[in-house]
């Protein structure tokens, strides 16, 4: 009777071990994870994450080699300001038609959208 005792319960202290290291390593992890979150400022895309203080600045980066100053600022700061991001275009460096972009604004902003 010894004897079968002995192996059962080395097979109980085996999965005792493993749910207390599986449980603290389950811990761990989630305080990594809350730490990751928690010293994470800004998104990895350079163009969003603005603050609305950079929004300006942004807006005049980007509107800087376009013929139609004025209203692709007035245009890229009203974006900005909801979704604290630059919106694409050549005279944000970007290969995109700056008409195109304008008008897409203008359109989206009477609709409502």
């Amino acid at each position: 009777m010894e004897r079968s005792a002995l192996p059962l319960f080395l097979v109980v202290l085996f999965f005792c071990s493993f749910a207390v290291l599986t449980a603290s390593t389950q811990v761990q992890l989630g305080r990594e994870y809350e730490y990751s979150f928690a010293t994470a400022t800004k998104p990895r895309h350079r163009h969003s994450g603005l603050t609305l203080a950079e929004c300006p600045g942004a807006c005049e980066y980007r509107c800087s080699k376009t013929a139609y100053k004025k209203p692709c600022m007035f245009y890229c700061q009203k974006c900005c300001s909801q979704c604290r991001c630059v919106p694409p275009g050549t005279s944000g460096h970007k290969e995109v038609d700056v008409d195109r972009t304008i008008q897409l604004s203008v359109d989206a902003l009477s609709s409502g959208g």
